[in-house]
């Protein structure tokens, strides 16, 4: 959520950086800055009604005291007539401010410079590319080479629960296990420290991330209890330091747990959500980052550059996006995204995003740094897949299908136990 104080100072700027999102917030913008001043002044009206009343009330005990019960009975009606004022102050303020708040939740995040201004997908910016091998023929896709090899059963999944809900099986369940534990490990040698977070999460915590009020349609509402499961690990391990001052010598705060991830939008049909290609319930291994704003942008590239390493490790063809305004997550100011390439299906597959919110989720969680001056200031956030599973898992078994079976990665046998699927 944008701070009203920087959109006043920067309008015209913050207009401009928001247009590269294809959408002119001018007029919203604008009931933003009216309405924030509308609510300092019914601030100050209401300030104004309670000093009065504060005032008159020790007036009053005063004159009692003093044995003036008459002139104490006069500024005692005086006190009443301030109640009803008070409280239609009260009242305004409320809903004045409430008005505000729902405007500001609804303009995203600033794109960074670099963002491009783009109008979806095809406007984003390949930044970096392996080769990727000619000799692609007669490749079997994952949903086939799991059904040969009996490691993945889809229509099991179906059975259970639903289309999007896959149950991995025998050395397709191993390589989901030694995945995690490989992407896990690799964090953890960069200094990210290790979180096991809950599955579900409340409104609150849905709203510090940006996941509420407005896309409540993509997660799964267990209305009972009014909790949400969670889209990604990055909203239960960012809410940990929901309404926290953190102390300049804390940072950097590095981050990560795996968990599964549910989302009830599955897309299109067609190819697109074929197999693993997009699923309801997922396995992640997120890392998430709390950064004094000064470094936020060195540790993005820091960031994408570990993940760029976990991609080299497993051996897939892989590429990296700069994403274009049109194509930028809400929250985000900046987001790389990084794609696997499907030699049985001649397609690019994401498999991770990279962004950095700056203040836009620290805004809404009241993450703030104390530098130790009486100086307190909005951290900034960072957050990336490292990685998400399934299409990994689809990536893998096609590219590395041989006569013999499916070879698995050096970097993997260690976790996995075996060298091939067949």
């Amino acid at each position: 959520m944008l701070q009203v104080s920087y959109i006043k100072d920067n309008f015209s700027s913050v207009v401009s950086n928001l247009n590269k999102r294809n959408i002119d917030f001018s007029k919203q913008l604008i009931e933003i800055t009216e309405l924030d001043d509308l609510r300092k002044k019914i601030q100050s009206e209401y300030d104004s009604i309670l000093n009065e009343s504060n005032t008159v009330t020790k007036e009053i005990g005063i004159l009692f005291k003093s044995g003036k019960s008459s002139e104490a009975e006069e500024l005692k009606s005086k006190s009443i007539s301030l109640k009803p004022k008070a409280k239609e102050l009260h009242e305004k303020l409320k809903n004045v401010s409430e008005e505000l708040k729902l405007k500001l939740c609804s303009i995203p995040n600033i794109p960074n410079d670099l963002v491009l201004k783009g109008k979806n997908e095809q406007d984003n910016e390949i930044i970096f590319s392996t080769e990727i091998s000619e000799n692609i023929k007669n490749l079997i896709p994952h949903w086939d080479l799991s059904s040969k090899y009996n490691i993945i059963d889809f229509d099991l999944g179906n059975k259970i629960t639903g289309a999007g809900f896959p149950v991995y099986k025998n050395k397709g369940a191993k390589l989901q296990r030694s995945l995690i534990n490989f992407f896990l490990d690799k964090n953890i040698s960069k200094g990210y420290n290790e979180i096991q977070p809950p599955l579900l999460v409340n409104e609150d915590s849905g709203f510090g991330t940006g996941q509420l009020p407005d896309k409540e349609g993509q997660m799964y509402h267990v209305e009972n209890d009014n909790l949400y499961l969670i889209p990604t690990a990055e909203v239960p391990i960012t809410n940990i330091y929901r309404n926290s001052i953190l102390k300049i010598d804390d940072l950097p705060i590095k981050l990560t747990g795996y968990t599964p991830c549910f989302r009830r939008e599955a897309g299109s049909y067609g190819s697109d959500v074929r197999g693993l290609n997009r699923l309801h319930q997922f396995d992640k291994v997120e890392i998430v980052r709390i950064e004094c704003p000064t470094k936020s942008y060195q540790v993005l590239d820091d960031m994408v550059e570990h993940v760029k390493s976990i991609l080299s490790d497993l051996e897939l063809p892989f590429r990296i996006l700069r994403l274009c305004g049109g194509d930028l997550g809400f929250t985000s100011a900046l987001t790389y995204d990084f794609e696997v390439y499907s030699k049985a299906q001649k397609k690019w597959l994401e498999v991770s995003s990279v962004s950095n919110f700056e203040s836009y989720q620290s805004n809404r969680l009241k993450v703030r740094i104390d530098y130790g001056d009486k100086t307190k200031k909005l951290a900034h956030t960072l957050n990336g897949s490292a990685l998400a599973l399934p299409r990994i898992i689809a990536a893998l078994i096609e590219n590395n299908q041989t006569d013999k079976g499916i070879t698995i990665p050096k970097a993997l046998h260690r976790y996995t136990g075996f060298k091939i699927i067949d």
